[in-house]
């Protein structure tokens, strides 16, 4: 695809900067903040950090041959220099100037706790069957990331999936205000970074301000079953009246909305022995089954009255959680007017990102890398698929960062939860998870064994593999847990 092409003067209107050094004109086709990835032609923006500051680099983007410099003061170098009043900010504004010039694209936007990548990989998977899609990559989903991704915009892009990240309140407006979406989700309301917000209703607010860029024809596509459901529907209403909800949620029989005097007798007779019902939000999953490698369920759409659309699907992801968040982009998808077909094709034929739930055999065993990341959610829905596999079940845990002065808690609630499971071994190792490994030791005496590093938890899982195991693997970004799985298929297995 085309590459979009910068001259001096739309440079200088998205930026509202000041050119010096600059003799007749300027093209470029790609702006970097990095000068490993500088190329002949490229401009680089110099921006600062707590340890870091871009402008000590100027020499060495100049020799790798960048033709200009974005920088917030004049450097003494005679390459052509944009200089702007904040470089974080000035890149904030190149993204948005390269959003705003592209009228015909649909700018899908999602945030959440949880399932933002796996989601985001899904409707790629559904959207580039129409058209080219922009998905964001990696974790470029803050303040500086969002606005590089959309410095990736062609014109022959029609899509674009953005995944907009927060660790502190405020970002998320932000970023929202940069992509301007059309559509715009909320996953769920975790505990990530719980000790930055303080609070899970800190981190519902600020989630919620993924809305605040919507215009009225705007849509929210909201989590049914969640916790805030009430709170983020409260906030979506502020900004547009076209919400989307998805999942299902229990409810006290009283507060189901039911008009008995529509009801037979013996309806009347069952639901009077029930406290609570099943409601579905307008799209959900029927006939769920988690299997080893996909799970099956019907895919319904209920946005008519009377006239739910519904569809298998076989997705090739695996646990209930996932299957959640593909009813997310469904339900996205079908706001946008995807037809029901089309969305089973995607999602069928989605690809799992690597360190999500990703399966292995190793000999006689699977290994299960979910090391992406973790909070103590998808921790205890990864455990629920570890625990569905026949072999012998491993754990192997290591510490959830960003929870704060919350930590020792969480992770102590965490093992309560994990000892529920039907699992033969726990294997932890860091600061917090020993708080896990207790609790999960009262419940259940011996089950779980902390170990004080990684060479010490290697050893063990070596140590139990003399039978067919499935062993799950699963910790923070920080934890780097997949330096155990190389280290145990690199090593000869006893």
């Amino acid at each position: 695809m085309t590459a979009y092409l910068w001259v001096k003067h739309t440079l200088q209107a998205a930026t509202n900067g000041i050119w010096h050094n600059l003799d007749g004109d300027l093209t470029t086709t790609k702006i970097t903040t990095d000068t490993r990835q500088i190329s002949e032609g490229d401009v680089f923006l110099a921006l600062k950090g707590d340890n870091f500051d871009g402008h000590d680099f100027i020499d060495v983007a100049v020799q790798k041959g960048a033709v200009a410099v974005i920088v917030s003061q004049v450097c003494n170098t005679n390459i052509a220099q944009l200089v702007v009043d904040d470089t974080r900010l000035a890149l904030g504004h190149l993204g948005k100037f390269r959003r705003d010039v592209h009228p015909d694209l649909t700018v899908i936007a999602l945030t959440g706790s949880s399932g933002k990548t796996t989601t985001k990989e899904m409707l790629g998977s559904i959207f580039s069957q129409v058209a080219p899609t922009l998905i964001t990559r990696g974790n470029l989903n803050n303040d500086l990331g969002v606005p590089m991704m959309l410095l990736e915009l062609t014109d022959e892009h029609r899509f674009a999936v953005m995944e907009l990240g927060a660790n502190h309140v405020g970002e998320i407006a932000y970023t929202a205000s940069l992509v301007r979406p059309d559509v715009a989700c909320v996953l769920n309301i975790g505990t990530a970074h719980l000790g930055e917000f303080g609070g899970r209703d800190n981190i519902a607010r600020t989630k919620a301000e993924i809305f605040s860029a919507l215009t009225n024809d705007g849509v929210a596509v909201l989590p049914f079953g969640d916790e805030f459901f009430d709170k983020l529907q409260d906030e979506a209403a502020r900004f547009t009246k076209n919400i989307i909800t998805f999942g299902e949620k229990q409810v006290p029989v009283s507060k189901a909305g039911i008009d008995f005097n529509d009801l037979s007798d013996d309806e009347k007779v069952e639901l009077s022995c029930l406290e609570t019902v099943l409601l579905m939000g307008d799209v959900f999953a029927d006939d769920v089954e988690t299997l080893a490698t996909c799970s099956e369920f019907t895919l319904s759409v209920n946005l008519a009255v009377d006239d739910i659309d519904s569809d298998e699907v076989t997705l090739p992801f695996i646990g209930e959680h996932n299957v959640v968040n593909a009813l997310a982009a469904a339900a996205i998808a079908t706001s946008l007017g995807m037809p029901l077909d089309m969305i089973k094709s995607g999602l069928n034929n989605a690809v799992p990102p690597k360190g999500r739930l990703t399966r292995m055999e190793f000999g006689d065993h699977l290994l299960i890398d979910d090391t992406y990341n973790a909070n103590p959610n998808s921790i205890f829905m990864a455990a629920k698929v570890l625990e569905n596999e026949t072999a012998q079940k491993i754990l192997v845990l290591g510490d959830v960062g960003e929870l704060g002065d919350a930590a020792k808690l969480e992770h102590y609630k965490l093992g309560q939860k994990l000892a529920e499971l039907e699992l033969d071994y726990v294997l932890t190792v860091g600061q917090f998870m020993a708080h896990c490994t207790a609790a999960i030791n009262e419940i259940k005496p011996d089950l779980a064994r902390h170990f004080s590093n990684k060479a010490e938890v290697l050893t063990a899982i070596q140590a139990l593999l003399s039978e067919p195991s499935a062993v799950l693997f699963k910790g923070s970004r920080t934890a780097r847990m997949e330096t155990l799985i190389d280290n145990l298929t690199q090593t000869p297995n006893s």
